[in-house]
């Protein structure tokens, strides 16, 4: 099992940056070696949508909507979204999300583990 807790969230005007953290921690008898880390958000009536994924060997995704203005990284037992550029349109709940093995393309009914969520809000 992986248990994650999301923080960083808050409110900020167009234009600005926020950076927001998750710090998971793993069973450590788990038979699995490789996770998926990713970073999803919701707003309030809509599905989650697949914001980045960090795969087990390095390689990331981002969704369009995000891609040259959020960055994804991984530190000691801790995920990163540095977000950029802000549009009112990012304002969600973001959730930071695990699953074993592949990051599945960012479908959230795959992934098993998921933090409480942080919200985001930008205003214009």
């Amino acid at each position: 099992q992986v248990q994650l807790a999301e923080s960083g969230g808050g409110s900020v005007q167009a234009g600005g940056s926020l950076r927001l953290s998750c710090a998971y921690t793993a069973n450590p008898n788990s038979r699995y070696t490789n996770y998926c880390l990713a970073w999803f958000r919701q707003v309030p009536g809509k599905d989650y949508g697949g914001v980045s994924a960090l795969e087990g060997d390095g390689r990331i995704t981002y969704a369009d909507s995000v891609k040259g203005r959020f960055t994804i990284s991984k530190g000691q037992n801790s995920l990163y979204l540095q977000m950029n550029s802000l549009k009112p349109e990012d304002t969600a709940m973001y959730y930071c999300a695990s699953t074993p093995g592949w990051c599945r393309d960012m479908e959230a009914a795959e992934y098993l583990y998921w933090g409480q969520g942080t919200q985001v809000t930008v205003s214009s």
